[in-house]
């Protein structure tokens, strides 16, 4: 397996855009390379890197004071969940009809942890397994134009997944729904893997909206 060494500047970066996403920073909140700096404990240099990153991403903008946080908006998640609603669903019939049957024990591992910590109740492991479900089927598909799209997307709407995985009733239905696509992929059934692929980023988003 090839190891990759996470520089500095990466985890400075990864670091602030979690806690924008995840919502410890909120819109408005001002980031200045002065107190990133003494509170991660790091030099201005990788502060600097991961600002204009961040500023890239749209999630910061600059303002001649310091960085002030974008986040995600209302138009964005719309945005966001539309492209994914139009892709995972091809991304799905891909997979369905190309699958192996290793890619499809590790799908199926992955929906059983998921389904193991909703009955633990562990959220945080339950948003790990779902990520590592839908990110599988991106790289299953072998398209990484479709990849390099999707992963990105479904980590900008972090803080929203995380308040619906908490929700018991969604993160019931989202465990059924991965079976149900897992199924599909299984019997290599690619009209009805898209078809519940879609239903699935809809009944998300749908839900996401009802608990912002």
């Amino acid at each position: 397996m090839e190891h990759k060494t996470i520089s500095l500047a990466d985890q400075v970066f990864e670091h602030i855009e979690n806690d924008i996403l995840s919502g410890n920073y909120k819109r408005g909140d001002i980031l200045t390379e002065s107190k990133l700096s003494t509170m991660l404990g790091v030099s201005r240099t990788p502060i600097r890197e991961a600002l204009r990153r961040l500023e890239q991403e749209h999630l910061i903008e600059e303002t001649g004071k310091g960085a002030i946080v974008i986040g995600i908006t209302e138009n964005d998640l719309e945005d966001i969940f539309l492209i994914r609603t139009k892709l995972e669903g091809l991304v799905c019939r891909i997979v369905a009809e190309n699958r192996t049957e290793e890619q499809l024990a590790q799908l199926k591992e992955t929906v059983e942890l998921q389904e193991f910590y909703l009955n633990k109740q562990d959220p945080d492991r339950i948003k790990l397994m779902d990520n590592k479900f839908h990110e599988l089927i991106y790289k299953f598909s072998g398209r990484n134009i479709f990849t390099e799209i999707l992963i990105p997307l479904h980590k900008k709407v972090q803080k929203y997944r995380r308040a619906s995985i908490t929700n018991k009733s969604r993160a019931d239905a989202s465990v059924a729904e991965h079976k149900a696509i897992l199924e599909a992929i299984s019997e290599k059934d690619s009209q009805k893997a898209y078809e519940l692929s879609v239903k699935h980023i809809e009944n998300a988003y749908n839900n996401i909206k009802g608990v912002k």
